[in-house]
Parts: structure tokens; sequence; C-alpha cells
């Protein structure tokens, strides 16, 4: 593997020669094949990347096995690289390659989404490509072999014998966590529950609540405890702790009894539902509602619904880190076209479920040295346990789709973005405009979001009808939206009121930093929609909507697989 990638450049190497001319034309045949696009290469880029590389590589074998390796990659950086001239020489070698090649795809004349899938499928190929992802090259993992003598690889061939069998890789410690002992433990009881999803509400932590309630749409891709992890960084608990009545929905991990399920059920039995059960429990005409990612997606979807029948049921609007404009999705749109939707619709024309580690896996493999190549190192290699780690956890306890779900999301909202234009898109009978949701809005975005592109948040502020606040926190798509207040770690920013101009960018450019987390710039804002205070109830539900079991219920702690396995039994899993 490591003579591959050199190959892979070192054909760069006969830039002046009379069949330079037929290499382009051969380069641009391969790439015309990765991408399904016709493209092509400027002659005069190529000559410049051919002669910078001969230049680089030249000086590479000048220094011989004098090169250092390179400390600001974390792959490369242990003394065990530097010790050994061999390893640093082919690490050295390895990122020339790489630079040199994403140089290339950069090269690349053809439409902005064909570079962009040329870009990725070049960009995953360099990571898998990395010397230090084979033993062989890997003076970390020869160093600790020597060391253990030997017991590094037993181990590394007991972890991966357990991860194939498992069918993941594993990302942390499994065994040090369980769902409602040390996470997901706020304290509070499921009030309704059906086919879709449970309704947990959470006992008051003040003697005083608001007299709105506060619902929580998490994503369905994911589990709701992403937001309440640990008490010292849970989202939900700080919510109940600012005297919000808190109600969370739970969703169910899908199984045969969801395989025909569909986005309109999800809207109007799922969103709809728990809306009118929140008001219904807290006594209210509307309610203060928050949409995490896909959930924002749903919550604002369902909004609109209940404008166009022209009800008012919810007096508020957060999004989180959501798309209503699919504009710039990010990275994510180099696996969206007509044939990739088409074939996804016709896999699931009767039915079926979308296995979660296959979500899992998509999303792991864009951001790979992370989230992957990290974890085969010091799982394999080196012969690691990974430590324990809640958000890893999380991330690893996988959700299913129903299929039809999952089609119908691709094609409208991701291909045709039917979403953000008004009367284009039928939902539950109704014909959406987004304009029509005057309700004050909050909406919120990652400044580094690779799921969620900074701009594809924003977008949201120029198609909702009310008064909306914007604010950017820095970090990414989990770690920007989860930032304890009491921490005061990172930046948020804010600008003009009122100040939306179409551009993300030109937003930046006026907008203000502020130290620590954007959770202190949300609390004052929910506060001044949520109405008086009254005595915090004593009793969870209420006559009709009766405890059922404690948080965080059972649906929560159903696995993927589990699910998934009763498509062969017809059976449920709750």
């Amino acid at each position: 593997m490591q003579s591959a990638m050199p190959g892979g450049a070192a054909g760069l190497a006969s830039g002046g020669a009379p069949g330079a001319g037929a290499e382009i034309g051969g380069l641009s045949a391969l790439l015309q094949g990765l991408s399904g696009q016709p493209v092509a290469l400027d002659p005069q880029q190529w000559t410049a990347i051919q002669q910078d590389y001969l230049r680089e590589l030249g000086e590479l074998w000048r220094q011989g096995l004098q090169v250092q390796p390179p400390r600001d990659d974390r792959r490369f950086a242990s003394d065990a690289w530097a010790r050994n001239p061999v390893a640093a020489h082919a690490a050295a070698l390895y990122l020339l390659n790489a630079r040199t090649l994403m140089r290339m795809a950069d090269a690349v004349q053809a439409d902005a989404k064909t570079r962009a899938r040329i870009r990725f499928a070049v960009q995953q190929w360099i990571d898998a490509s990395a010397p230090s992802n084979f033993w062989a090259f890997n003076a970390e993992a020869q160093q600790k072999a020597i060391e253990t003598r030997g017991e590094s690889i037993a181990r590394g061939v007991q972890n991966l014998l357990h991860d194939l069998q498992q069918g993941y890789v594993s990302m942390t410690d499994h065994s040090a966590f369980e769902v409602g002992r040390n996470v997901a433990t706020t304290e509070g009881q499921v009030v309704f529950e059906n086919a879709l999803f449970q309704l947990i509400e959470y006992k008051p932590l003040t003697t005083k609540v608001y007299e709105r309630p506060f619902l929580v749409v998490p994503p369905c891709i994911n589990k709701y405890y992403i937001l309440d992890l640990q008490p010292d960084n849970s989202f939900l608990r700080y919510a109940v702790e600012q005297g919000h009545r808190t109600f969370v929905i739970s969703w169910r991990n899908p199984d045969a009894m969801l395989a025909q399920a569909t986005w309109d059920d999800y809207i109007e039995d799922a969103v709809i539902r728990a809306i009118d059960i929140v008001r219904e429990i807290g006594k209210a005409e509307t309610i203060n509602a928050l949409g995490f990612c896909v959930g924002g997606t749903m919550l604002g979807t369902a909004l609109a619904v209940l404008a166009a029948r022209g009800e008012r049921k919810v007096q508020s609007a957060t999004f989180l880190t959501t798309l209503l404009d699919f504009t710039d999705t990010g990275v994510l749109d180099v696996f969206i076209d007509e044939a990739f939707v088409r074939y996804r619709e016709l896999q699931f024309a009767n039915g079926g479920l979308l296995p979660g580690r296959e979500l899992a896996t998509t999303f792991s493999f864009l951001r790979p040295n992370d989230l992957v190549w990290n974890y085969v190192v010091g799982n394999y290699l080196k012969g690691e346990t990974p430590p324990p780690f809640d958000l890893l956890y999380w991330n690893s306890d996988s959700t299913n789709l129903p299929g039809k779900w999952y089609a119908w999301y691709l094609r409208h909202l991701y291909l045709q973005n039917e979403l953000c234009q008004p009367g284009k898109l039928t939902t539950c009978g109704q014909r959406l405009d987004l304009g029509a949701i005057d309700v004050p809005a909050y909406v919120y975005g990652s400044r580094e979001d690779h799921i969620v592109p900074i701009g594809g948040a924003y977008a949201s502020t120029q198609h909702l009808g009310g008064p909306v606040r914007f604010v950017m926190g820095a970090s990414g798509h989990i770690a920007g939206v989860i930032n304890p207040a009491s921490k005061g770690k990172r930046s948020f920013w804010t600008g003009p009121e009122g100040h939306f101009p179409p551009a993300v960018d030109d937003w930046m450019a006026a907008a203000t930093e502020h130290k620590g987390s954007w959770w202190t710039d949300w609390a004052p804002w929910l506060a001044a929609q949520a109405g008086r205070q009254v005595a915090a109830p004593r009793t969870y539900g209420n006559r009709r909507y009766r405890p059922i079991e404690p948080a965080p219920g059972r649906y929560v702690k159903v696995r993927a697989e589990d699910a998934l396995a009763t498509l062969a039994t017809g059976g449920s899993t709750v």
C-alpha cells in the first residue's frame, strides 16, 4: 500500500514528455468515471502541478533518511516516527503525494457538484492509504509491539474479531454506560406513547414554572439523550432549571411495525400530536417548541401545516442546526442526485427499514480520520481499548429509519428543496409556506458544522415569517449545540437586530462575538416567550395522560440491530 500512493502521483514525472497530452486525457477519463460527469484538466495547471511535484520530490530524496516527520499531523507526531528514518521518510512522501493529489482534484474543470464529488472521493482514498493505517508502516504500533512483547498485537486481533462480530468499529467502552443509569438520567415520567414515540415530562427543579410548557423535538435519526448525557452537560436539565415545564419526544427505534411509516405520519401522529398533548397537560393555548437537526425540519414542517390550517398552537420556535432550505447541504450533497434518490425509492417502494448502521457509517466517513481510522489504528494496530466517552457511546447507539420516510425526505427536501418554496410541498393534505410561520423564532447554527453548514442553518432567516434571532456558535454539529453555560467555553456571535442579508458571510461581517455558551443568550429569549410564572405541578401529566413508566422509558433502550431483526419475524421490540 505504501508504494501505491507514490505510484499514483509518480506519473506526474513525465510532464514534459510527448505523451503528456495522452496522460491528461487518461486522467480526465479516470476522473470522469469517478464522478459520472464530464471533466477536463487545464494543461497549464497540470504542468505547474507536475513541476512542483518534481521539485518537492527531488528535495525529499536529497534529504534521504534525514527527513523529519511532520509534527503538526497527529498521525505522525509520536517520537517513534522521528526515531525511525524509514517511517519518517514514508510519512513525508505520503503527505507530498496527498497534497499533489488534492491539487489535481482542485484543478478539475467541471460543475461545482462534480468537483466536490471528485474532491471527496480523492480525500477518502488519501485518508485510507495513510501509512499510519498499516502495521507494516506504523512506527508507533511497531514500537508498542516490541515493548509489550507482542501482547498489543494479540489484543488488536481480539479487538478486531470483537468488532467484526458486532458489525462496527468500537469508538468507546460500551460496557461503561447504560441508558437510564449513567446517561439520560434527568428525572421524569413517560406520560404518553404511540407507535412512533414516547412523550417524557421532566420533574420541575424550581418551585415555580412558566405557564407556557416547552416541547423538544430531537432528530429521529438519533436518540434524544444527546440532549441529556450527564447532569452537567444536559440541555434538557438546563431547560428545567430555567423554570420551564419541559417535555421531550423519545422516538421509537423503527422495527417491523414502522416499516410502512411515512413523513406525513411523523408530522401528524408525532410532532403535531405531541404539541396537542403538551398543550392539554399544561392547560395552555400555546406552547414553546424546539427542534434539533432533522427534528427542527419536522417541527418547521408541522408549524407550516398548522399555519395552513389556520391553527396557532405554538408561541415560539427554536431551530438548532436545522435545514429548512436545503440549498446548502455541505458535503452530504455529494451523495444526492436523481439516480441515488431513484434507487432508494425503488428499494423502499414496498416499505422496509434503512439500517441505522448504514447511516452511522456514512456520517463517520464525513470525518474519517477522526471517526474511523483513528480507531482502526488504536484498536487493532496498537491493541488499545478506547476509553469511556458518553458522546461516542451515544454516537454508536444508532437508529433505523422507515424506508418510505427516508426516500421521501431525500426526494422532496435534499434533492428538490421543496419545503422553502411556497406552495410547492404538500404535507398532511396542506400546501406549505414557511412564510406563514409568523411566531418568534430563535435560529442557531454552528460555525464548523459539517452536517448542517452554517449557511444552510442561516438560510432559515430568509423564509420564516415572524421575528427572527439568529445566533452562531463555535465548533461543530454536536459540540456547538452541547456547550453547557456553566463551563463558559467557546464563543457565540449575534448580529444587529433585524439584519439578515441573503449571504451568511455578510451577516458574519457585522456580527459581534461573545465569550461563553449560546445557552446564556437563548435562556432569556425563551423566558420572554414563556408567560408568567405559576406554581410548579406536583404530579406528572393529567387525568387523561397518566404516568406510564419512569424516564427515559423503553423506546430509547431498543438497539437498532434488534429492531431490524423484527423484519424477519414480524414482531415488535416494544
